[in-house]
């Protein structure tokens, strides 16, 4: 068995990962960080072989650069999930800048890098911390929701790219989370409100003001420059 059911503390019934089940969590995670590293390489090579630099470029293949960069983003993004400038009672969460740090391998090596390092994130965070009514809530929770983290890789060559990069990772994983309170958990929905409205203020109240922070802090110079060199150093 993969999962047991377990009534918590609420009196909800849960679906729980069992050692099997999150062994086989970790070969997923391995997986999809292996597929983001293998995205990584060949949209670095391309960017390289765009430039001018590397006339006969190679296959692409996993590196230790790669790897490291998409590894230590979710380590760090995890890391800062558990750092929260406050926390909602029945969920969710302004925590500092962690849906940044996620942002950024689909910023620094392209769309399907993005895409892949946020699932794979979203599979860490069903290891550590798993909350699962319905098989579809894991679904919409944890793998898309995190998993839009990576559109900010639609706008890894534009100007101010990480910024609006991540302001389309964060409508992401909005849509996503407005979803999930809606179908799931319109229940908890404040009284005389609806399931929608509930899940649209609600949702939105900690994912647009860890944004709000988040953009501030992007706008001074020295943060987006020094973050534009780490690309650069990713890249090279």
């Amino acid at each position: 068995m993969l999962y047991n059911v377990v009534v918590n503390e609420w009196d909800e019934t849960t679906y729980v990962p069992t050692a099997l089940g999150n062994a086989f969590l970790a070969v997923v995670l391995i997986a999809l960080l292996a597929g983001a590293v293998l995205c990584a390489r060949r949209y670095a090579a391309g960017q390289r072989a765009q430039a001018g630099s590397d006339a006969n470029v190679k296959k692409a293949g996993l590196t230790a650069k790669q790897l490291a960069f998409c590894a230590m983003s979710i380590a760090l993004g995890t890391v800062l999930s558990n750092l929260k400038l406050f926390h909602f009672p029945t969920g969710g969460s302004i925590t500092l800048l962690s849906m940044l740090v996620i942002c950024l391998p689909g910023y620094f090596f392209g769309l399907g890098a993005g895409l892949l390092t946020g699932v794979a994130y979203g599979i860490l965070q069903l290891l550590i911390d798993p909350y699962v009514l319905y098989p579809a809530q894991l679904v919409v929770d944890y793998l898309l929701a995190f998993g839009a983290l990576g559109l900010s890789g639609l706008f890894t060559n534009a100007k101010y790219g990480l910024i609006k990069g991540y302001l389309a990772a964060v409508l992401g994983r909005y849509v996503f989370a407005v979803l999930s309170g809606w179908i799931f958990f319109g229940s908890y929905a404040w009284e005389g409100w609806g399931a929608l409205p509930y899940s649209l203020v609600y949702n939105g109240i900690y994912i647009f003001a860890e944004a709000a922070i988040t953009v501030v802090i992007l706008a001074i110079p020295a943060v987006r420059n020094g973050l534009a060199r780490v690309k650069r150093m990713a890249l090279s």
